[in-house]
Formats: C-alpha cells, structure tokens, sequence
C-alpha cells in the first residue's frame, strides 16, 4: 500500500463538525455507510476505547495471545494498524479501516473502533462479539491526546493547552465527549455481558493480572509462563521502541512534535494541569460522573 499519495491531501487539518450529537471529522464519517453495513462474525474481537487510552497496548497483547505462538512472524513484518485495522477510518489513497478489517486472514478477526457505543454497528451485537473496552481516568487520557492532536496530520490542530483543556470538558474532540464514551460503555455492559471493561490504570499496576483477567473472558488457557513472556514483551519502553507498535511506519504522524507512544504513566496529568485548572476539572468531574459504580484512579 503506497504512503505517499496522501501528503497533500493532509495538508490542512481536518475541521470538526457535529454527527448525530459527537464531534467527528470526515476521516471518520465519509465511509459510515459501509462501516455501519460491517458484517461482524461471532469469532470477531472487538477493541474499543475513546482514543489514547491504552488501545494499541491491548491490541498487541491479544494479538500475542491468539498468534503469537503461531505464527510469530506477524508481530516483527505486519504494523499494528494492519494487524488490528481501525474500523471507521478512510483515508483517502489508502485502504479503508473497513476493507482492511474484510480482508483479514486471522481467526479470530481482530478490529478496533474508537466510536461510543451508539455507532457501533450492529452486526456487532447480533453476532454476539466479544468486546474488549479499555478506560483511562480523564485527567491523563487529555493530556495523552493533546499531545496526540499536536502531532496528526488527520486530527484537528491541538492548539495552546488551556484552549484544549475547555474543548476536553465541552466534549469538542474528535469521537465527542470523554464522559459520554466511558459511561455509554459502562451501561452497555449491564445488559450486554460480552464486554470486558478494563482500566489502563490496572494494566499499568499489574499487566499479568490483567492479562489473566483477558484470558478468563476470551475462554483462552495460556501457560504461566507464555503470559508472563507477553506481558514482558509488552511493557511500555519495549513497545515505544518496536516499529511494528509504534505508528513511526505512518507518515500522518510527525515525530518531531511527540511520538505516538510518548510516556505511558499514570499522573502525567500533574505535570500539565494548574492548581485553578485541576479545581475546575474536579468541579466539572463531579457533576458528569453520576455513577457510583464506575470509579477511575488518577494515580496509582
């Protein structure tokens, strides 16, 4: 697949707009009709998350699990973006999310999504799919996409940090607000039990126990020492320098500015909120997280 042609069409940043109630951009939107006709199998994995939350962390560990042993070959040729295509994305002159996803020759299927639960296609929840979600406390999953937002060609323009941190709060980034996304999947998963709801601050603390955890939900029985050797593998700085994790083969992101993976801690947040800033998000916080039962860890 050839990256060169896009260059130009990525020249100016991509505007907002408001579809059906989430802010989204037309990377994301100009091929919903055929993302939303996706024919789900029942084998297939969905991971979903809001984005930078830990989606390329669980991307690379269930790819681990279910090929690693078999055909290992696939973690040091294939990007992660191949591996796992990105649902909803068309970028034009490369292939579309969705026909990567089509094409995929695994078994199971892996594919994921940063759409709210809303847009999902519903072939999804016919077949019944397992899905895996992952959450990250609000506080360093902002500060995780500014930095984000600052270096993609195919985001809108970050702009200064105290500009982004209001358009966090009013829900105006890409794939829509942070706190309808993480309760919309909340809820979902009381009447829908095939979703595994994880924490990126749990996988931080203890990533075997997490993975134990994925394996439970997936029916996979793994070796203690095959887990231990993936969640080794896995471990931040490992997947920071591996090429086939680390985005660096896409020429939409400039890692002058940041690199995709740039610290991968939990309370990085404090390092960019003011006192008056963090008093204003607490504020906020309250009055938006309703539910008791769904509780984030800001540090850890």
């Amino acid at each position: 697949m050839s990256l060169n042609p896009e260059k130009a069409i990525l020249s100016t940043r991509p505007e907002l707009f408001d579809f059906h109630g989430v802010s989204m951009t037309h990377y994301f939107t100009d091929n919903w009709e055929n993302v939303q006709n996706f024919q789900a199998r029942p084998d297939d994995i969905l991971i979903a998350t809001y984005p930078k939350a830990g989606t390329t962390w669980v991307s690379q560990i269930l790819d681990l699990l279910y090929f690693g042993q078999t055909c290992p070959e696939r973690q040091n040729n294939i990007p992660i973006y191949e591996r796992v295509p990105f649902l909803e994305i068309a970028i034009p002159s490369l292939d579309s999310g969705k026909d990567l996803a089509d094409k995929l020759p695994t078994t199971p299927r892996l594919i994921k999504t940063h759409f709210p639960v809303q847009f999902v296609p519903k072939s999804f929840w016919e077949q019944n799919c397992r899905i895996v979600y992952v959450a990250r406390n609000a506080k360093d999953n902002m500060v995780s996409y500014f930095h984000f937002d600052r270096m993609n060609a195919i985001q809108p323009e970050a702009g200064e940090w105290n500009n982004y941190f209001h358009r966090f709060l009013e829900g105006q980034l890409v794939f829509g607000s942070w706190y309808d996304h993480v309760n919309g999947w909340w809820k979902k998963k009381q009447n829908y039990s095939n979703i595994h709801y994880m924490f990126y601050e749990d996988m931080i603390e203890d990533t075997e126990r997490e993975i134990d955890k994925l394996c439970s939900f997936l029916g996979l029985s793994r070796s203690a020492e095959e887990r231990k050797m993936i969640s080794g593998g896995v471990q931040f700085d490992k997947m920071k320098k591996n090429e086939m994790a680390n985005y660096s083969t896409l020429p939409i992101m400039d890692f002058k500015i940041s690199p995709f993976m740039r610290k991968g801690k939990v309370g990085d947040w404090k390092n960019h909120f003011t006192v008056a800033q963090n008093e204003v998000f607490d504020e906020d916080y309250k009055k938006k997280m309703k539910d008791p039962t769904l509780q984030f860890r800001t540090e850890i």
